[in-house]
């Protein structure tokens, strides 16, 4: 059996994340995208049928599964849509600007049967997957000290809804903080407390551009953070335990792949070049280059297809991004307040 799959938007995350994904998974079809660039879809995508308004998208019997790409304060409201009318759904990205719309999506998707998940598709890059592999060999012994970092430059400030308002879900936080936060908990599992500094760092800038996130688990510290001046990025995972540290600079290459027009079924997907590879490093010993496990984000959908079709649980529990989305809403009150706030 196909899954017929819809993708509402066609910027960014539509183009160049959802639409190949879904088009390079067997058991789901790409049918329809809704986008004013029809000639564009033609193009890239050539049979699928553009759809005018979300809503007549919505309202297709034919359709299975609603994406929603779209600018993050039209998350919760397109999701609550879809669901009502029978649709399983898959959101991009943080799950919604207020935890409370998060947590109604949850009740509405389990009161009508229907699969919800949330896109945190960095689960699956190349880098994480290898942090997990190092945690899970033991070579670092107890973690006390993780680092997660995403640093960019772009002093000038970018059009759009990204960089708009907070209340359209526009920032830095909302934008890269639901990755790091998921990573966090996927390897630590949820914290005591949390201590947030955010800021707005750029002249003009109108939402924060900078954040640093502590952790707090007991005696370990778990940092999280991202800033958008930063000409030398600093390592992108630190690891630091009672036995040894493993330290990652660089961004998992499938993004950059996708956006170049690549197909998530070539050879070499989603595999890290050789200088790319982290370091491991123990008490008494000398470096050592971990080789990278494949990233693949094809993995998220084919869960997707396994919760729709085998009754399988979905490759990310909503309950997970809502955790992620207080989160965020405990680090700006902390901020606010210049205090440690607990969980």
């Amino acid at each position: 059996m196909m899954i017929n799959v819809g993708v509402i938007g066609f910027g960014l995350a539509g183009k160049s994340f959802h639409a190949p994904l879904v088009d390079a998974v067997e058991r789901l079809k790409l049918a329809a995208i809704v986008t004013s660039r029809s000639d564009e879809v033609a193009e890239t995508f050539p049979g699928v049928t553009v759809v005018p308004t979300a809503e007549a998208l919505i309202a297709d019997p034919s359709i299975d599964l609603i994406v929603i790409a779209t600018p993050n304060e039209l998350h919760a409201p397109l999701a609550k849509a879809g669901l009502e009318a029978g649709k399983h759904v898959v959101i991009d990205k943080p799950f919604a600007v207020d935890p409370a719309d998060g947590a109604a999506l949850i009740e509405l998707a389990a009161a009508h049967g229907l699969v919800l998940s949330v896109f945190h598709n960095r689960r699956w890059d190349a880098d994480f997957l290898t942090v997990l592999d190092v945690l899970g060999g033991g070579a670092l012994g107890e973690v006390m000290l993780a680092e997660l970092r995403w640093d960019r430059f772009r002093p000038a400030i970018k059009p759009g809804w990204r960089e708009a308002t907070v209340e359209q879900g526009g920032g830095m936080l909302a934008d890269l903080g639901p990755h790091l936060i998921d990573q966090a908990l996927q390897l630590f599992g949820t914290p005591e407390a949390i201590t947030a500094d955010i800021a707005a760092q750029r002249p003009d800038v109108v939402v924060d551009d900078y954040f640093e996130l502590t952790l707090h688990y007991g005696a370990r510290r778990v940092i999280l953070s991202a800033s958008t001046l930063v000409v030398a990025p600093r390592p992108r995972f630190s690891l630091h335990g009672s036995a040894g540290s493993f330290v990652k600079f660089g961004l998992d290459p499938q993004e950059a792949m996708l956006r170049a027009g690549a197909s998530a079924n070539d050879a070499g997907y989603g595999e890290e070049a050789p200088e790319a590879f982290g370091t491991l490093t123990v008490a008494d010993g000398q470096p050592e280059l971990v080789p990278s496990i494949r990233g693949d984000w094809r993995r998220y959908y084919e869960g997707v297809a396994d919760a729709i079709l085998d009754g399988a649980p979905p490759p990310v529990d909503p309950a997970d991004a809502l955790m992620g989305l207080k989160l965020i809403a405990l680090a700006r009150r902390s901020a606010t307040e210049g205090r440690k706030l607990a969980v």
